[in-house]
């Protein structure tokens, strides 16, 4: 498996297992299956309300726990910086560890930014107590990383964003690069179904991406992870089917050319499939998370 080394020199598998919309009776299944297939990085968060079916399938699994790289995020309902600390808690109760690798916030709150940074405060604290291993961002555009950066002490090691051949938030990636932030992807094979030129299409079905895949007898998924993958980011995909699993880690064997890694960033389309980062809320999408 390909390491990334973070910008504080923790080092972190490039592919891991994204558990984002997996209900929690199939969660630990999906876990299970990654981890026996040879994944070392599962990525959770608070508000997925699967924390602890992912601890259970890593304690589970026979692996040992220090080679297994666990990631979650605090949401916005907890944001603030006693709210933060004991969002922490939380997550490490049920995910059932005493040390988490990274934590990072799962979103920017823009009209409450007062909270963000509070709460980005609890998370160096954290880091400097020895509780994480590694502090991080997610869904932070550059007005917002830039606002973050003028205060904080640690320079975010992840900034985790929507990024996939239709939508490659190229700004974003430069600003994180040039300060020592890693993309991460979530959705990297673009997992939402998007529209391009008027038509009712996907990322899987592209034209472009399924003629390179057909080239080195790959999927079109695999073509997308290992885009990423050779562009330098570092991809969470989801899946619970474990032939889907399997598949997604099998992307070491195979190098796209320049000109095929050219040919799938002109796919861009700057179509978001999220949720509008500046739109996030309280009031539209905080909702308490549950104590461990």
């Amino acid at each position: 498996m390909d390491m990334l080394k973070l910008n504080n020199d923790v080092k972190m598998p490039a592919l891991g297992l994204g558990v984002f919309q997996t209900p929690p009776e199939e969660t630990r299944a999906a876990v299970e299956a990654a981890l026996s297939t040879g994944y070392r990085h599962i990525d959770t968060a608070a508000a997925y309300g699967n924390e602890r079916e992912v601890g259970q399938a890593i304690h589970g699994s026979g692996v040992d726990r220090d080679e297994v790289f666990l990631e979650t995020k605090i949401w916005i309902s907890d944001y603030g910086y006693e709210e933060t600390l004991h969002g922490f808690d939380k997550s490490a109760g049920k995910l059932g560890v005493d040390q988490i690798d990274l934590l990072i916030l799962h979103q920017a709150l823009p009209s409450e930014f007062d909270k963000t940074m509070e709460a980005y405060r609890a998370l160096e604290t954290l880091l400097e107590q020895g509780k994480v291993r590694a502090i991080g961002v997610s869904n932070f555009m550059v007005d917002h990383l830039t606002r973050l950066l003028d205060t904080a002490t640690v320079v975010p090691a992840v900034n985790q964003i929507e990024v996939h051949p239709y939508f490659q938030q190229r700004e974003v990636q430069a600003f994180g690069a040039e300060h020592g932030i890693l993309t991460q992807a979530w959705s990297p094979i673009g997992g939402i179904t998007f529209y391009r030129d008027g038509n009712h299409g996907s990322t899987l079905e592209d034209p472009t991406i399924v003629g390179i895949a057909q080239a080195h007898s790959k999927s079109p998924a695999q073509v997308m992870l290992r885009w990423h993958l050779q562009r330098g980011r570092s991809v969470i995909p989801k899946s619970t089917k474990p032939h889907r699993i399997a598949e997604n880690v099998d992307v070491v064997d195979f190098t796209l050319t320049a000109e095929e890694l050219a040919a799938i960033d002109a796919l861009d389309t700057a179509q978001r499939g999220g949720p509008e980062p500046e739109d996030i809320t309280l009031e539209s999408f905080g909702r308490p998370i549950p104590e461990a």
